[in-house]
C-alpha cells in the first residue's frame, strides 16, 4: 500500500507541472493588468503605473518572472496579492474551510440521496419507484445551479421563513443548507443513474445468477455480491464529482455569497489580481487530484482484485 501511494503520488507530478504552466503563461499574455485602473475603476496616472509594475515585477522577462514563481512555488509561496499586499497562502486560507464545509454538505446530500435512490430503483426496474427516480435524476442535470439556487431562495427563505437566503452567518447549518442543496442537487442526479446503472449490470452478471442457483437469499446476494462489485462505479463517480464540486461552486459561492474559494477566484478575475486567480486555480486542481489519488487508493481496499502497474 505505501508503494502504490508514492506511485500515485508521483504520477501527479506532471499534471501540477503542466497546470502551474498552462495557468502562469494564460495570465501573463491576457491584455490588461492588475495596474491598468484603480479599485474605483478610473484610470492610473503613467508614473503611478509605471511604479506600481515595478513594485510588482511585472515588467520582468517572462522566463524570469516564471522562474521565481517556480522557485517560490516549491516553498510554498504563492506570491503577494496584488490588491490586499497579503501573501496569497493568507486570503486562501481564509476562504479554505467555508469552501471545503460546503462542499463536504453539498457531496453528503449527494451520496445520502442519489445512491439509496438509484439503489432501490435498479432492485425494483420497471416500478414507479424506478420511473420516478430516473425523473428526478435526469431534472437535476438539467436545472441550472443558479437557477435552483433562486428557487430556494424563494421558497424556503422568502415565502417559508425557515433559513436565511444567503450569507455566511455564524457557519451554522441553517446558513449551510440552502447552497448545499443547491450544489449537490446535480452530483445527487448522477450518482442515483450511475448507481442504478451499475447495480443492474451487477444483477445481471452470472456469478450473481449463480448464488440465486444455490439457494442464497436476496438480502445476501444484494448485500456480499451486489453491493461490493457495484461499489467501485459509484465510488469513481463519487470521486469525480467530489473533486470537481469545489470549481463548480462558484456560482453557488456567489450567489449565496458565500466567503469561499470560488467567491474569491471570481473577485479576484474582476480586480485583475493575478496571483490569488492562480493560487486558487492551482488549490482547485491539486484538491481534485488529492480526491482522485484517494479513490485510486480506495479501489484496491474495496477489491484486492484491482492492482495498479
Amino acid at each position: 500500500m505505501p508503494l502504490l501511494i508514492l506511485r500515485r503520488l508521483g504520477n501527479t507530478v506532471p499534471t501540477i507541472v503542466a497546470v502551474v504552466l498552462v495557468i502562469f503563461t494564460l495570465f501573463s499574455v491576457i491584455p490588461g493588468s492588475f495596474t491598468s485602473s484603480g479599485d474605483d475603476g478610473r484610470m492610473l496616472d503613467a508614473q503611478v503605473m509605471e511604479r506600481m509594475r515595478k513594485e510588482l515585477g511585472l515588467d520582468d522577462p517572462l522566463h524570469q518572472r516564471f522562474g521565481t514563481y517556480v522557485v517560490n512555488l516549491a516553498q510554498g509561496d504563492l506570491g503577494t496579492s496584488f490588491r490586499t499586499r497579503e501573501p496569497v497562502t493568507k486570503v486562501i486560507g481564509q476562504r479554505l474551510w467555508p469552501s471545503l464545509k460546503l462542499t463536504i454538505a453539498a457531496m453528503g446530500f449527494a451520496i445520502l440521496v442519489g445512491v439509496p435512490l438509484g439503489f432501490i430503483a435498479a432492485l425494483r426496474p420497471g416500478s414507479l419507484v424506478d420511473m420516478g427516480s430516473m425523473v428526478v435524476a435526469i431534472s437535476g442535470l438539467s436545472l441550472p445551479k443558479f437557477w435552483l439556487g433562486l428557487m430556494l431562495m424563494y421558497l424556503f427563505a422568502l415565502t417559508l421563513g425557515w433559513l436565511p437566503s444567503f450569507g455566511y452567518g455564524d457557519g451554522g447549518l441553517r446558513h449551510l443548507i440552502l447552497p448545499a442543496v443547491a450544489l449537490g442537487v446535480s452530483p445527487m442526479a448522477l450518482l442515483a443513474r450511475t448507481t442504478r446503472a451499475g447495480v443492474l449490470d451487477v444483477l445481471n452478471a452470472d456469478f450473481v445468477r449463480t448464488a440465486r442457483s444455490k439457494g442464497m437469499s436476496e438480502y445476501r446476494v444484494v448485500r456480499w455480491h451486489v453491493v461490493r462489485n457495484a461499489l467501485v462505479l459509484v465510488l469513481t463517480t463519487i470521486g469525480l464529482q467530489f473533486g470537481s464540486l469545489m470549481g463548480q461552486a462558484v456560482v453557488v459561492e456567489k450567489l449565496f455569497s458565500w466567503p469561499g474559494l470560488g467567491s474569491l477566484l471570481v473577485d479576484s478575475v474582476f480586480q485583475r489580481d493575478i496571483p490569488t486567480v492562480q493560487g486558487s486555480i492551482l488549490v482547485i486542481v491539486l484538491f481534485f487530484l488529492l480526491i482522485n489519488t484517494l479513490v485510486d487508493i480506495a479501489y484496491v481496499v474495496i477489491d484486492p482484485r484491482i492492482r495498479y502497474g
